[in-house]
């Protein structure tokens, strides 16, 4: 056991957020899983991961919904969450034929991405801080991803929307590095296989293998098990920083 650790993990219903909610179940960690479109994928994944798991809905976006979502898992945990993982997204399809070029993309479709990556992720570490703050210890993991260092396809929405986080990321590390919370990135590539990558033609994974020196796609395991570092003890020292998992395809 993880010395009851609870983390929270937003958009978790389904996709990379599942497979973050397995890897720290498998680890011990108690874990509130939260959806907001995912009803039923989440109280399924709940259900087979344990006692020590339970589903909430909230949308991230709305600070109403966030203080809710709070409550409730104080509620049911009988304390608040340790550990926050800000990985909601809005609904995205990550296929390069179908995304709008720079001179097409509007700015509601910019603002939707913000809206739940940014606006989210400040609304859940801002209900999240009061707790970590009284306890002198917190962890915050924002999922990033690798294309702030090879933009190769049009996603100018959802890579806007992420190298906002990263600025959070940096600048709240600053802040709240005295009351004992750690903030970092962990970045990813494509991975295979999430709702989202499920559009991305075969073509394009296995092109990825082949510019890989390991020579393969990073799943979402891979990404989800690496990630459990920056929760564990042994990333006590460390914030503010951006990991890269992609199997090397990227380098920092």
């Amino acid at each position: 056991m993880k010395d009851n650790k609870l983390v929270l993990i937003s958009g978790s219903g389904r996709g990379l957020g599942a497979s973050i909610a397995e890897s720290f179940a498998n680890k011990g960690y108690k874990v509130a899983i939260n959806y907001f479109k995912s009803e039923k994928q989440a109280h399924e994944l709940a259900n087979k991961l344990g006692s020590d798991v339970l589903p909430f809905y909230a949308d991230v976006s709305s600070k109403d919904d966030v203080i809710e979502l709070n409550k409730n898992i104080c509620d049911k945990f009988k304390k608040g969450p340790d550990i926050l993982v800000n990985n909601a997204m809005t609904e995205y399809l990550f296929n390069g034929d179908l995304r709008k070029k720079a001179h097409e993309i509007t700015w509601d479709e910019i603002q939707n991405h913000l809206d739940i990556t940014i606006k989210g992720s400040l609304n859940l570490i801002q209900e999240l801080f009061k707790n970590m703050k009284k306890n002198n210890f917190g962890r915050i993991i924002n999922v990033g991803t690798n294309l702030f260092q090879n933009p190769v396809v049009p996603y100018h929405d959802y890579i806007i929307a992420k190298s906002g986080l990263l600025g959070l990321t940096r600048s709240f590390a600053k802040d709240l590095g005295e009351f004992g919370i750690t903030v970092n990135m962990m970045s990813g590539g494509l991975l295979k296989v999430t709702d989202a990558s499920a559009a991305t033609p075969d073509e394009v994974f296995d092109a990825i293998a082949s510019m890989t020196p390991l020579q393969r796609v990073t799943t979402t395991k891979d990404f989800s098990d690496a990630l459990l570092f920056f929760a564990s003890d042994e990333a006590r020292s460390i914030t503010g920083q951006n990991l890269t998992v992609d199997g090397g395809l990227t380098f920092n």
